[in-house]
């Protein structure tokens, strides 16, 4: 999608499956048709399902082992001759929705689990909430993310968020939890009056927020 400097909307939003083996290779030859379908553009964000360190993917466990260590963003200005940033995806979902006041957490559901923390809009780098033990030692993205989602069914799978929701706001005492991602419209139960759902479209309006708090 296209934004202008305010972080409004000034195309469809565009939209090309992720290849069956998404390499890196594979997966920059689809984003080259969708920078085609976007033309005009004079810099990009990309939210990355992963660990980023200073425009790195570091690892992405739901995407491909070849990823480790990829220097997208310099790959990226180089392959179009732009100004390139690129974060954690639920990092920027987060900046397209939060109200940047206390403490918010945002977390994603879908095939993994996504979170980022802010204080007064600010982000707290590098949380990876998704891989921490949970119960049983097993991790929030094994109950909470697809395979957790296929394994116990929907109903658990509710049951689980409303634990896990209870439990994130005991150890983060946050003023606001946003939930994104696919699976939110499974929710089937009532969300305490401090979480609130939020549009995948977050995801793209927070593209121009990067820009801003990192300078």
């Amino acid at each position: 999608m296209l934004l202008d400097a305010a972080g409004k909307s000034i195309s469809e939003r565009q939209r090309i499956p992720t290849p069956e083996t998404p390499t890196p290779a594979a997966v920059l030859e689809e984003l080259d048709k969708l920078s085609k379908l976007l033309p005009g553009f004079d810099r990009v964000s990309v939210g990355f399902p992963g660990i980023v360190k200073r425009g790195v993917t570091i690892l992405a466990v739901n995407l491909h082992p070849a990823w480790a260590n990829f220097p997208l963003q310099e790959t990226l200005a180089k392959r179009w001759d732009k100004p390139v940033r690129v974060g954690n995806d639920a990092d920027i979902a987060g900046y397209g929705a939060i109200q940047a006041t206390g403490v918010e957490l945002v977390m994603t559901l879908g095939t993994g689990i996504g979170a980022a923390l802010f204080t007064n809009g600010h982000l707290v780098a590098g949380l990876e909430l998704g891989h921490h033990p949970w119960l049983l030692g097993k991790s929030y993205e094994d109950y909470l993310g697809r395979r957790g989602l296929d394994k116990f069914g929907k109903k658990q799978w509710n049951m689980l968020l409303k634990e896990a929701i209870a439990q994130l706001e005991f150890v983060f005492n946050f003023d606001h939890l946003y939930l994104g991602g696919g699976n939110t419209k499974k929710i089937n139960f009532d969300l305490p009056a401090n979480v609130s759902v939020v549009s995948n479209e977050s995801g793209l309006l927070g593209g121009v927020v990067l820009w801003r708090d990192q300078g």
